[in-house]
This record gives C-alpha cells, sequence and structure tokens, in this order.
C-alpha cells in the first residue's frame, strides 16, 4: 500500500494566540485625542467647544456641528458667547475654512482662548472668532499651510494647485484684517514660519488680550 498512517504522537498543547489591543474608534463629535466623552458633555454644556490636535476634516466636522448646535442658544435668548478652545499646530486648510464658514453663518459670538498653541491654517480660525484671547504660556507659529498631496493629470494636479493657492490668500486677508499687519508682511512671516510667545502674539495683533495677566 502507497498509503501508511503516521506513527501515533500525543496532540500539541494548545498554545493561545497573545492578545493585542486594536485601534480604539473615535468618539462621535470628540474633541481631540484622549478625551472622554463625559467631559466633552460637561464641557459642551457650559458652552466650550474644543478644537485640539492636529486639525483634520474629520474633527473639523464635529467642531462645526457642535458650534451650530450651540448657537441654537441665541435664538432661545441665551446671550452667552461660545467659547472655542484652541491647542492645535495647524493642520488641513480646508478643514480650517469649514470652521471658518460656521463662525461666519453663527448668529451669536464666538471667542476663542489658545491654551497652548495655534499654528498654520488654525491662525485663520483664531482670526475669524469675534474675541481672541490665550494663556500667558501659549506659542504661535506663523507657518503657510501645507497642500495636501496633489494626485492626478497634470491639469488636476494644476487646478488643485490654483484653489490652494486661493485659499491660502483667504487666510492672508483675515489675518491682515484681524491683525491689522500689511499684506507684505503676513506673507513673509508665514514663508519664514515665525514664532511668537503670547506677549509677542498680543503685540503682533493675533489676540485682544493674555488671561490672567490683562
Amino acid at each position: 500500500m502507497r498509503w501508511r498512517p503516521n506513527p501515533a504522537r500525543p496532540p500539541e498543547p494548545w498554545q493561545p494566540e497573545p492578545w493585542q489591543p486594536g485601534p480604539v474608534p473615535p468618539t462621535p463629535g470628540d474633541g481631540g485625542p484622549g478625551m472622554p466623552g463625559w467631559l466633552e458633555e460637561r464641557l459642551f454644556d457650559q458652552r466650550i467647544v474644543m478644537l485640539r490636535g492636529t486639525l483634520t476634516p474629520s474633527t473639523a466636522s464635529g467642531i462645526a456641528a457642535a458650534l451650530l448646535t450651540l448657537d441654537g442658544g441665541a435664538h432661545t435668548g441665551d446671550p452667552a458667547p461660545v467659547q472655542l478652545h484652541i491647542a492645535s499646530p495647524g493642520g488641513d486648510l480646508v478643514a480650517a475654512h469649514t470652521i471658518i464658514d460656521v463662525i461666519d453663518a453663527m448668529t451669536g459670538q464666538v471667542h476663542a482662548v489658545v491654551t497652548s498653541e495655534a499654528g498654520g491654517a488654525v491662525l485663520a480660525v483664531l482670526a475669524a472668532a469675534d474675541r481672541r484671547a490665550a494663556y500667558r504660556h501659549a506659542r504661535f507659529t506663523l507657518a503657510e499651510p501645507r497642500a495636501a498631496g496633489l494626485t492626478g493629470t497634470a491639469d488636476e494636479v494644476a487646478a488643485a494647485a490654483g484653489q490652494h493657492l486661493r485659499e491660502l490668500e483667504e487666510v492672508v486677508l483675515r489675518l491682515v484684517e484681524a491683525t491689522g499687519q500689511t499684506r507684505s508682511r503676513i506673507e513673509d512671516d508665514l514663508a519664514a514660519g515665525r514664532r511668537l510667545s503670547a506677549a509677542e502674539a498680543k503685540d503682533y495683533g493675533l489676540i485682544d488680550r493674555i488671561i490672567g495677566t490683562d
């Protein structure tokens, strides 16, 4: 016979697979990395919205929804402004415009507070607020927002680059209006990646006051 059974041998002991934690799905409307839901709800009750971490289209959608929801209080007789607390080094330029458009459309006021840092496209969000403040150890980085990865045909890349330049120009004009600086100075500082302390940001016109010192 060509087939012969294998010699009998005891079965190998079962070895469990080592457990490895998988990615934790983000909480809808999450204010940023590590923000527990109960804390976000408590802040929301106090009319505080958090912009934390790198700004992405997903986080911008959640922040925009929160701002619009809280703006409903202006129609029910609640005059308190919405507090937008910012701790972000920058992010997606389109995402920043999403929040800016909502702020422009709101009935009530938005008061922005930079709690640790603000830079890049997020500075345009800061400039869109009705009032702007910062803690005294906050830091600011005037940096030109980068274009997202452009792919496609030469014509498609050229069209996307042109759209990015138009959106970047809107950021420059928003900063010019908020700070009172000249357009050429804003453009030079964005190109150079200039960094400012809270006191320097106040002198520059990015913020109106420094919390705890004014």
